[in-house]
């Protein structure tokens, strides 16, 4: 199995969401419709063809007041399964957000001997993103700078949860997403018929909303831009199964497992 295609996932999740004309007016963003519940813990198995080759958990650390903004703390871990030829890969991803999902942190790890980081703060009183980039063993940085924050921005991990709280709706959008240092956009298509699907974690259909999208760029090892994801039709649109092509194939996320008080998928009503 090619080292390439479990780097992937890092944008896999990032991109489990879907597209129109204007940049996205984060005024306007629905509240209080769908919630995000501290303390989730959700985990996914990434499949390649027939293969299981690693899994992903996103978990929602705490909510805080900093400021005049509350602000949500979430993580992803990805992780490949032991015994893959040629494969250890071990990532961490960080964000914090605000109630309309828009970013105002966001590091990302990959873990090794020498483990390397790259952090955004994104400060809207100064007007700029502060980029720090290096490698902590060796105590090295080989980024620090700032760029322009001229508008509100969604990171990679951030821009999961944003999908998440506009799901449902019959509507077209584009995203502004900060990501490689780069200025960016996902294009987004949200739709509110109910279809079914299944996994292998529970033994009905799930009631879900579906939503696909592209980005503009092509994201690193080949990702084409094009994704799609099912939700739960529920106030908490858990992701149930994303997909998405890269420059191999296509890669399957399914749902495994998750830690919610009470929840279990919505089951699919004919």
């Amino acid at each position: 199995m090619n080292k390439r295609i479990i780097v992937v996932l890092l944008f896999s999740i990032s991109f489990f969401v879907f597209g129109f004309s204007e940049f996205y007016n984060y005024s306007s963003v629905p509240l209080n419709q769908k919630k995000i519940e501290v303390g989730e813990e959700i985990t996914y198995v990434v499949k390649y063809l027939s293969f299981e080759i690693g899994e992903i958990k996103l978990v929602v650390q705490k909510e805080q007041v900093a400021g005049k903004d509350t602000l949500y703390s979430a993580i992803a871990y990805i992780n490949s399964y032991e015994g893959i030829p040629f494969v250890d890969l071990h990532q961490i991803y960080e964000t914090k957000f605000d109630v309309k999902q828009i970013s105002h942190y966001f590091k990302g790890s990959i873990l090794s001997d020498d483990t390397t980081y790259t952090v955004y703060h994104f400060d809207k009183i100064k007007n700029n993103i502060h980029i720090h980039k290096g490698r902590k063993r060796a105590n090295e940085i080989w980024t620090d700078s700032t760029a322009v924050y001229d508008r509100d921005y969604q990171d990679g991990l951030s821009l999961f949860y944003f999908a998440r709280m506009m799901t449902g709706q019959q509507k077209k959008i584009d995203v502004p997403v900060f990501i490689n240092e780069k200025y960016e956009k996902t294009y987004i298509n949200f739709y509110k018929d109910v279809e079914d699907m299944d996994i292998d974690a529970v033994d009905y259909d799930i009631a879900c909303v579906r939503l696909d999208g592209e980005t503009e760029f092509r994201g690193i090892f080949g990702l084409t831009g094009y994704f799609e994801g099912w939700f739960s039709n529920d106030e908490y649109a858990v992701p149930i199964v994303a997909k998405m092509q890269v420059l191999i194939g296509s890669i399957t996320l399914e749902l495994k497992e998750w830690k919610k008080k009470g929840w279990m998928p919505p089951k699919y009503q004919d």
